[in-house]
């Protein structure tokens, strides 16, 4: 098992490398002086010049790729050109909110579109299967930002149940979970029906019937746990594409997380943190992938026994 784990671990480096790289070449090619964003248009030629030479941008692509990765590997993000701050404080200061958006919404997602997947398969070709079927199909086709907007004006305007921005309170966080949870709640919904639906026609399962078990203890007990990795796999994505996802919804909420950080470095040209942030979303993508990894060998004892 350790040996499983070890070499999921050694795998994420190239992965980062690689993502680390192409974070650094497209804000390297992306127009603009760094050091005119920071002093200003009216600095003057030598300040700009003194302040390139400090920098290292006045060095090859490659010697400041690997001064950057360097410094990366120190925890040193670099300063944010926006609030003068160290780009690590700014980002590991937002992401924690950004964590708790996306974690809440993938709890939502299980919590919705585990049981209902599993109603669907065991009632397949029922009214109950048609509906939460194309309800499943029209909860994913809506954008984020769409839903997001009704919400605030039916639950906030109309109805004044519950607040329109900010996450202060307990009730705050309804609103932006149900945006960012229902489209991924929609996508497990449909992977468990389809997984189900493969499991529940083995031979085994037919077995388990004619020897009179409960139908309960079938699904449950011997349906479900084959069927769950495919549902992991597409959980542990969803996670992951939440932590990306949740700009909108910060910005729509005016949620102080990560996302909505990002989207002001990102018209500001602030290339630092633009770096700092992706390669962080990035890390913890990477992250989730090897929590799924891991939770396989738990799930399936054949690949336990490969590393045994």
């Amino acid at each position: 098992m350790y040996k499983y784990i070890l070499k999921r671990l050694l795998m994420m480096i190239p992965i980062l490398l690689g993502v680390t790289f192409v974070i650094f070449y497209m804000t390297y090619i992306t127009p603009g002086d760094p050091a005119i964003m920071i002093l200003g248009e009216g600095t003057s030629i030598e300040a700009l010049e003194a302040l390139r030479e400090e920098m290292g941008l006045n060095e090859p692509f490659l010697v400041q790729y690997f001064n950057y990765v360097i410094r990366v590997a120190q925890g040193d993000f670099g300063t944010s050109y926006l609030t003068r701050r160290g780009v690590a404080d700014e980002i590991f200061a937002r992401f924690p909110t950004t964590l708790q958006l996306a974690l809440y919404g993938t709890i939502l997602s299980i919590l919705i579109g585990i049981p209902l997947g599993i109603l669907s398969a065991t009632k397949q070709y029922t009214i109950f299967d048609t509906s939460a079927t194309s309800i499943g199909l029209l909860a994913v086709s809506i954008p984020n930002f769409w839903l997001g907007l009704m919400l605030i004006l039916l639950f906030a305007l109309n109805l004044g149940w519950l607040p329109p921005t900010g996450i202060d309170t307990a009730a705050g966080w309804v609103l932006p979970v149900i945006t960012l949870g229902t489209g991924s709640a929609a996508m497990v919904m449909r992977i468990t029906r389809s997984s189900m639906l493969e499991v529940i026609r083995q031979d085994y399962i037919r077995t388990a019937r004619a020897k009179g078990q409960k139908e309960s203890v079938i699904i449950w007990k011997h349906a479900l746990k084959n069927a769950l990795l495919p549902v992991i796999t597409a959980v542990g994505l969803d996670f992951g594409m939440l932590l990306g996802g949740a700009v909108l919804t910060e910005t729509i909420y005016a949620i102080p997380g990560l996302g909505r950080f990002m989207v002001d470095s990102i018209r500001n040209r602030d290339l630092p943190t633009i770096q700092g942030g992706v390669l962080l979303l990035a890390f913890a993508f990477s992250l989730v992938n090897l929590l799924v990894d891991i939770l396989y060998a738990f799930v399936d004892p054949r690949i336990r026994s490969q590393y045994s």
